[in-house]
């Protein structure tokens, strides 16, 4: 007998704050029960389930996410996620369009943003 992942959790400050971000990022809504000051908040197409907890982020992640976009190069991610305000962590952009971003979400989990497959098949 096996097991499945049926989330990937993230504690947070706010759940539903946090969890409309990583919405607009993907591309996929909150679950329809989900309301602001709810202590969890679920974005069912991608299995991630946000869920309040008393304390902040202090260390780095041990598990982060790579994105990878999908109609766009990295860098017009990389500059949408910033207007949805993702901040800058780490540029690890290369003048010859190769590398990655890090970024951090409004609080503080880091996720990088690589190349396109467009991109990659070019270079």
């Amino acid at each position: 007998m096996t097991s499945t992942i049926r989330h990937t959790t993230v504690d947070t400050t706010d759940a539903y704050a946090l969890a409309r971000f990583w919405s607009g990022v993907l591309g996929l809504p909150l679950h329809e029960d989900d309301q602001p000051g709810d202590p969890e908040a679920l974005i069912e197409g991608a299995g991630l389930l946000f869920v309040t907890v008393p304390e902040g982020k202090t260390v780095k992640n041990r598990v982060h996410f790579d994105l990878q976009p999908q109609d766009r190069t990295r860098d017009e991610e990389v500059e949408r996620l910033l207007a949805l305000g993702a901040t800058m962590f780490e540029d690890r952009r290369n003048a010859d369009g190769t590398g990655w971003a890090v970024l951090a979400d409004p609080e503080g989990n880091e996720f990088c943003v690589e190349r396109s497959a467009a991109e990659r098949a070019t270079g």
